[in-house]
């Protein structure tokens, strides 16, 4: 959530900010900001309401002077989106710029304290705390006093500090939020997330938790917010280039990562499946022994990733044949549920950086039930808190709503239960290799979905103009449905929703008035027939149907809306099929609607706060 950007080297620090801001886009936003601070410790500030274009604008062809800069787009928790609560936020004098992400929690306090002492605060936001509490204790040393200041938050931050009392040295903490540093040749870039620094460097390090970097003209030295002990300088080559992120002549990055899928999905399988069905996980080295003691799973995530642990958890009850169970992450952190060293807890999130799975995650490993994390971000803040790590190996993804990590996400869920049944003896040699083929399948069994989607795109144009859609599936589909129902909701911002279609009698059925469209995952599967009676329910309310079914299956040709037909594929593995019917349906309707696809309104990419 938000974007940060620091700069500190030779080139005009102005262009670098709004260079790097633009690549933050993606994350969502509601405001930008940057400051620079040239040799002789002249700043300027400069802030706008909207979009970084707005913030461009504003600094126009005169752009202030000075390498070392910081630069924010800020959505909004605390405050409006408005120019005043923008970041970078200041002190009294205009001395010290702080930007950050993340939640001061005991900023009311602090702020009350601080007023009492005679500071004046112009904003509505828990940052402005931060400029404020460093200047209370600067006595001539910037890094000491941002140490004195860090040690009074309450909650989660990573900030860049930036002064004009030191215009030759950048800070940057982290504390449950991400934050990286790119190391150039001679100059030095301190942001939330990699793809901003990529045209500049692919040389970063990944700040650990509870760490703080100082950037100063000889480069980095990184210490404990703590005690300031020194910690060791991790430098990663990134493998990826700045083209991943560019949208690959596609009109937005959603369509593009859509069409990435049959590769991600293969990426997820490569190095982890063989064909005889043995899982093997490099990132996450557990025994036999240890996984036949289980007794119990359980999966924690949010949002997409919640409906890819749902499958996870089918998967693992029909695979291994224990009892499994998916919770929603801000739940599961203040639940009481039993947990313990035979309860596997496997907590999935795209970023690796989300507040509430990263905080659930926790609270079992404290409980000492091992961990395992199904991430995209090596590093991130989840892999350090687990165990093990199940890296999801989707690369870059840009546009906002989740489409080629949640395949992925599913992919190295169902290697896990394949992995669970193999230690537990639960699989017969030719049940393993037959899963194993039904994933192998998956790649070109996508590819033939996106290679013509003509079809499914007039579908989608012709949701636009409904009032919503009702989704619904059953079995593994279920959660399918309900993935499917929030991307309509996500880019399209039509109402939908995801239900087991065994439940419409139990009171959805009461919205149907010939309004209000039904999409049916009626795809092969064990309660296919009964499915299909739902859908007859439906149509004698007089309700237009859209019918997602198997290749050769012509059943519902000329009772449906619409007959949208997929490959058939073994029923386990048909989400990752499904899926992306349900995506290309978002996508078109909200085009359709003239909506921002990649940025939807009020959403981020990362959600690092409660």
């Amino acid at each position: 959530m938000c974007g940060i950007i620091g700069y500190l080297g030779q080139r005009p620090a102005a262009g670098v900010l709004l260079d790097s801001l633009r690549r933050l886009e993606y994350r969502g936003y509601d405001s930008a900001g940057l400051a620079v601070v040239d040799d002789q410790g002249r700043a300027t500030s400069v802030r706008a309401a909207g979009k970084v274009a707005a913030l461009a604008d504003r600094v126009g062809a005169a752009a202030p002077e000075g390498s070392a800069g910081l630069g924010h787009t800020r959505w909004a928790t605390h405050g409006r989106p408005t120019e005043t609560n923008a970041h970078p936020h200041t002190d009294c004098d205009g001395r010290f710029f702080v930007i950050h992400n993340g939640i001061i929690e005991n900023f009311l306090a602090l702020r009350d304290e601080l007023q009492a002492a005679g500071h004046h605060f112009s904003s509505d936001t828990d940052t402005e705390v931060v400029p404020h509490l460093i200047e209370a204790a600067y006595r001539g040393d910037l890094v000491l006093a941002t140490r004195t200041a860090l040690a009074r938050l309450r909650g989660a931050f990573a900030l860049v500090v930036l002064s004009s009392t030191d215009p030759r040295i950048l800070i940057g903490a982290r504390r449950n939020s991400p934050l990286v540093v790119g190391v150039g040749e001679g100059e030095w870039f301190i942001s939330s997330d990699i793809p901003a620094i990529l045209p500049y460097t692919r040389r970063v390090m990944v700040l650990g938790e509870g760490e703080m970097v100082v950037v100063g003209p000889t480069g980095p030295v990184v210490s404990t917010i703590a005690d300031g002990t020194d910690q060791p300088l991790r430098v990663l080559r990134v493998a990826w280039d700045q083209l991943a992120a560019q949208r690959d002549g596609h009109p937005h990055f959603m369509l593009k990562e859509i069409h990435e899928q049959p590769a991600a999905t293969a990426g997820a399988l490569r190095g982890h499946l063989q064909d005889d069905g043995t899982v093997v996980f490099p990132e996450w080295s557990v025994g036999d022994a240890r996984l036949g003691a289980l007794d119990r799973v359980r999966v924690v995530a949010a949002g997409s990733a919640y409906y890819a642990g749902m499958i996870t958890a089918h998967a693992v009850e029909e695979l291994a044949g224990l009892p499994a169970d998916a919770a929603v992450a801000s739940e599961a952190r203040y639940g009481d549920r039993p947990t313990g060293p035979t309860v596997l807890t496997v907590a999935i999130s795209q970023s690796g950086e989300t507040a509430d799975t990263v905080a659930a995650a926790a609270c079992a490993r404290r409980a000492g039930s091992p961990v395992v994390a199904l991430c995209n971000a090596t590093g991130s803040a989840l892999a350090r808190e687990a165990d093990g790590v199940v890296n999801l190996h989707a690369g870059p993804e840009i546009g906002v709503a989740a489409t080629k990590t949640f395949v992925t996400q599913v992919v190295c869920g169902l290697l896990v239960a394949l992995r669970l049944a193999a230690a537990r003896g639960r699989l017969a040699p030719d049940r393993a290799a037959a899963v194993a083929r039904a994933l192998r399948m998956v790649p070109a069994a996508q590819a033939q979905v996106l290679a013509d989607t003509e079809e499914v795109a007039r579908a989608g144009r012709w949701l636009a103009g409904r009032a919503g859609a009702l989704f619904i599936g059953r079995g593994v589909n279920h959660a399918c449905a309900m993935e499917a129902a929030l991307k309509l909701k996500e880019v399209s911002y039509l109402h939908a929703e995801g239900y087991p279609a065994g439940e419409l009698k139990h009171g959805p059925i009461a919205l149907l008035d010939g309004r209000l469209p039904v999409v049916a995952l009626a795809t092969t599967g064990r309660t296919l027939a009964k499915l299909r009676s739902n859908v007859e329910e439906v149509l004698a309310r007089d309700t237009p149907v859209i019918a997602v079914v198997s290749e050769g299956d012509r059943t519902l040709e000329g009772r449906v809306q619409r007959l949208l037909v997929v490959p058939e594929v073994p029923e386990l593995v048909s989400p990752l099929v499904n899926i992306l019917v349900g995506q290309l349906l978002a996508y078109h309707a909200a085009v359709e609607r003239g909506c921002d696809v990649d940025q939807p309104r009020n959403l981020a990419k990362s959600v690092t706060v409660e």
